[in-house]
């Protein structure tokens, strides 16, 4: 997870409405006690005598503290009327002599959740008021000497403490704002890899299955006259290679359907289809040679199970090679090679044709089709190493390296 999104966790919950809520009503009673302890005295009842404990003025400031700390109940939900009743108590308690630092913390702690859940100017707005009121409240009963002395004096610390919290939440709010962006565009990415990997699996699937019902179809139009018996098992592999593909594009749409819960909303197959993998290898060198190219499959190494995503790659390689060597190559032989390391796969796909030309272009260049490309984007995402280009000695050479 990006550095941005764990950051980010914590003030998102700390500012969600639920929790800023219940933190509010929690911190109401101790910041009425507060207001309570700062009032002129006597004040303190723990100091007094017993007979003096239930006189009635204490009990009316207490009162009096807990009707001032009482809107803070609601600050969570409603911070910029809370903040600005806060103002209001603030003036009216400057005005009978009562302290104000308490508001004013009070109102730092809520510039700073305005800045964390408003917007900017909402933010700017209530740091300007806290200012204004602040400045209003340390010098409007004084001469302009003793006003500007009070204005830079230890009284300050509450408007340093306000610009903090205004930059405190601003910095939070940022934060928040680019791990959301973050998120969003982790989203895009895996949209566009999702739709790559399903024109991959399109195109594969496809474009070979196609190239091979094209070239029998053709067959079995020359010699339907002629030789019923060809044209007979030609269209035998038209009916099999297009069941098989059919049966594919099913399964593949079958999982583009599922939703994110994990049940699908159509029927589901008895079983799904298993991913191709090199055991099908067999099947494919006797399509091709159906298709009039003998393709010759070498093993060196031990062969093993690997990972099924490699397998897979692998498989859909070769594939499209032999595709476009049946399809462009106007080659008779095709060799294909795999070899098993202790740490990777070696795939070469080596044809003897006229080196991959595709409407004037070479296999794998712009509008020559996007068989290359996909076996590229494959063996990239594999962390491997992909090549192909005609070879000097003529035909066409496609070669990857997997890391196992």
């Amino acid at each position: 997870m990006p550095r941005a999104l764990k950051s980010s966790a914590l003030p998102a919950r700390l500012s969600s409405p639920s929790g800023l809520a219940t933190l509010g009503w929690c911190a109401m009673p101790a910041f009425a006690l507060l207001v309570y302890g700062t009032m002129p005295l006597p004040l303190h009842p723990v100091f007094l005598p017993p007979d003096r404990f239930v006189r009635p003025d204490l009990w009316a400031l207490g009162g009096l503290a807990v009707l001032i700390a009482l809107p803070i109940g609601w600050a969570g939900r409603r911070p910029l009327p809370v903040l600005g009743l806060l103002l209001v108590e603030a003036f009216v308690a400057r005005t009978f002599g009562v302290r104000t630092w308490p508001l004013f913390l009070a109102a730092d702690v809520l510039v700073l959740q305005v800045a964390i859940t408003c917007g900017r100017r909402t933010a700017v707005a209530a740091l300007v008021g806290v200012l204004a009121c602040w400045t209003l409240v340390v010098a409007a009963y004084l001469p302009a000497a003793a006003a500007f002395a009070a204005l830079t004096g230890p009284s300050s610390m509450l408007g340093v403490t306000t610009v903090g919290a205004w930059v405190l939440g601003s910095w939070i709010r940022l934060r928040q704002d680019h791990a959301e962006e973050l998120r969003a565009q982790a989203a895009i990415r895996a949209v566009q890899a999702e739709r790559l990997r399903i024109a991959r699996e399109l195109h594969d699937m496809v474009a070979h299955s196609i190239g091979a019902i094209a070239i029998q179809a053709g067959a079995a139009k020359r010699v339907i006259e002629t030789q019923p018996a060809g044209a007979r098992e030609a269209l035998g592999v038209i009916e099999t290679t297009s069941r098989e593909t059919l049966t594919g594009l099913r399964h593949l749409l079958g999982a583009l359907r599922e939703p994110d819960s994990g049940r699908p909303v159509g029927p589901v197959p008895a079983a799904a289809a298993p991913a191709a993998s090199l055991a099908d290898l067999e099947r494919l060198v006797a399509g091709t040679a159906d298709a009039g190219v003998r393709v010759d499959v070498r093993w060196r190494g031990l062969r093993r199970p690997l990972a099924a995503e490699i397998e897979l790659s692998a498989f859909r390689i070769i594939q499209e090679s032999v595709t476009n060597v049946v399809r462009h190559a106007n080659a008779a032989h095709c060799r294909v090679l795999v070899e098993y390391g202790a740490d990777e796969l070696c795939l070469e796909i080596v044809d003897d044709g006229g080196g991959g030309r595709v409407g004037g272009r070479s296999v794998g260049q712009p509008g020559a089709g996007y068989g290359i490309a996909g076996m590229r984007e494959r063996v990239g995402l594999l962390r491997g190493q992909f090549s192909s280009g005609p070879r000097p000695e003529g035909g066409f050479r496609v070669a990857a390296r997997l890391p196992v």
